[in-house]
């Protein structure tokens, strides 16, 4: 039987308990055990797919093509742990699931309500992502205290007393805040956090303290002491450079060892010996690069998130620090250009909805593509980089997607065929893993050449089949190939059945390619996705180029930078 962690957290929100939670399953997969890791989201939204990324962050999308919660991307890039759509509940899936229970009569006439019918549905979600795991980590978003997290807090509550004893740890985050005024940490808030948490029942087995500084044996013990927690068991949780540092922070302050010892599981050998390599690469990396993401979401970067980790994933593998310049894509929508495009290294065209800041996404492409630059574009970036070749390769003026203009002259991208008809947004587009044929000769087959995931070329076709997961409501309209090809615009890969292309490139630049798959939900900091390795390397071989040409030019400006103004 799985033995189980509950996650809370209190006083504010944006602790960081999917980075917590996440790292806990990293020291438990380091100590030799399995595991497996579910978050439960109080809001009433089926999922976060419809949510605005201002509110929600990321929405990250699992194999099986769940829209779920940003922090099961950390629970995957920690961990070995695959998700899926039963690793993520909300108030909305589990009430959803209980009323057409009622309609089909399943309760047989009861009373439908909170308890018992609304926490033994979660308690239900609980056991069935267990599997064949050694340790399940349920994570509860939002802050105790929250109306709406009640009947989650009441689950965990039951489902503990029902596991019994040394087989399920409660386990709080809170904050312990640094007053300057008085030079002292402050425990009180951590008190009331845990006082509301007692209140309804739930006493915690461990706390982890964020704090900013060293959390002091005496300050420990007087947390415990008012707590009713073991002095061992309160946790600094300190702010680190790097969040790939918490797992070995938390192992510095014994946190496996408590965790071990409270669910009397057997010990065994810690090995975090890559863990540490990959933290060392991140802490001393051998040069720099700047990559310039052009979106409309960059005021918040958790709308990026996991596109932000996977190049950073791409710069671990070769040794470099990348440093992401966000750029506002409705700022090149102007006559002039903001400077930091000239200044960066590559430059990247991610996700997005919607009409605004299109037009400076394009503008941005016709740059990296005419000044040779290294240009990534994924989902909505490939589709504006098909739009920018056909309006000033092909000469299509009226080139556009059907998404921004239904009446588009030129429509080289539309709504999928599948969804034609289809008005509701929820749960509609191309949501999840599917296969995609690499073609042979070309930057795509060299990329994933040596990949783990790629594999075989199929006999006598001279292609290789991948997986990638996919969120796209639009499509290239294969009507525009052929001009689009005769401008140099390579269709690299596709759909098996050829409904769907997946990857274009341009083979007379340093680096042009863009995906309709989002390669950055599969990248892992131990298992960089390669084309985020890829993409980093030829942006530090533009780096090379432009420190030598500017050395011989006795110019500091990159190439282009100039004529662009």
């Amino acid at each position: 039987m799985a033995k189980y962690i509950f996650i809370t957290g209190g006083v504010v929100s944006s602790l960081g308990k999917g980075v917590a939670a996440s790292s806990v399953g990293a020291i438990l997969e380091a100590r030799g055990f399995s595991v497996e890791m579910m978050k439960l989201d109080p809001y009433v939204n089926v999922d976060p797919g419809t949510m605005s990324p201002y509110q929600h962050g990321e929405v990250f999308v699992t194999d099986d093509g769940a829209e779920a919660d940003l922090d099961l991307g950390h629970y995957e890039r920690f961990t070995t742990c695959n998700t899926s759509k039963k690793h993520n509940y909300t108030t909305g899936k589990i009430y959803e699931a209980v009323i057409n229970k009622e309609r089909r009569g399943d309760y047989l006439g009861n009373t439908v309500q909170v308890i018992p019918h609304v926490t033994d549905e979660i308690k239900a979600g609980m056991r069935r992502v267990a599997g064949d795991a050694d340790v399940v980590l349920v994570e509860i978003g939002g802050t105790v205290g929250d109306i709406e997290s009640l009947p989650f807090l009441e689950a965990i509550r039951q489902f503990r007393q029902e596991l019994g004893r040394n087989n399920a740890v409660n386990l709080h985050l809170t904050l312990v805040p640094y007053i300057a005024a008085s030079d002292e940490q402050k425990t009180k808030p951590t008190q009331h956090s845990v006082r509301e948490l007692r209140a309804i029942g739930i006493s915690p087995d461990i706390l982890l303290c964020r704090v900013d500084r060293d959390l002091p044996a005496e300050t420990k013990a007087k947390i415990g002491l008012f707590c009713n927690v073991d002095a061992r068991n309160v946790v600094a949780a300190r702010d680190v450079d790097t969040i790939y540092e918490v797992p070995l922070m938390f192992c510095r302050e014994g946190l496996d060892e408590s965790l071990l010892d409270l669910l009397n599981l057997p010990g065994s050998p810690r090995n975090l010996a890559g863990w540490e390599r990959m933290v060392d690469r991140i802490r001393n990396p051998r040069g720099r690069v700047r990559i310039g993401i052009v979106g409309k979401y960059v005021e918040l970067p958790d709308a990026y998130k996991s596109l932000n980790e996977a190049l950073m994933h791409g710069g671990i593998a070769n040794d470099v620090e990348v440093q992401l310049v966000y750029i506002n894509a409705e700022d090149l929508e102007a006559e002039s250009w903001p400077q930091e495009l000239f200044e960066v290294d590559g430059v990247l065209v991610p996700i997005g909805f919607g009409p605004r800041g299109v037009e400076g996404k394009i503008r941005a492409i016709r740059y990296a593509r005419e000044k040779h630059v290294p240009m990534f574009g994924i989902c909505l970036g490939m589709q504006c980089m098909v739009i920018e070749m056909a309006r000033n390769a092909c000469g299509l003026a009226g080139a556009h997607s059907t998404e921004f203009d239904e009446a588009a002259a030129d429509p080289v991208i539309y709504k999928l065929r599948d969804l034609l008809g289809v008005e509701e947004m929820g749960g509609t587009m191309r949501l999840g893993a599917y296969p995609c044929l690499v073609q042979e000769g070309t930057l795509a087959a060299d990329v994933f050449a040596g990949a783990a995931e790629a594999g075989s070329p199929e006999e006598g076709e001279g292609r290789m089949l991948i997986q990638e997961r996919h969120r796209h409501r639009y499509e290239v309209n294969q009507k525009y190939l052929a001009a689009l090809q005769s401008a140099g615009l390579v269709v690299s890969g596709r759909s098996p059945d050829g409904k769907f292309v997946e990857i274009v490139e341009l083979p007379d630049h340093p680096w042009f390619l863009g995906c309709q798959f989002h390669p950055e939900y599969r990248s892992r900091p131990t298992d960089p996705h390669p084309l985020f390795v890829s993409y980093i390397r030829a942006a530090v071989e533009q780096k090379e180029r432009n420190a030598a040409a500017s050395a011989s030019a006795g110019d500091e400006l990159p190439a282009g930078g100039a004529e662009a103004n």
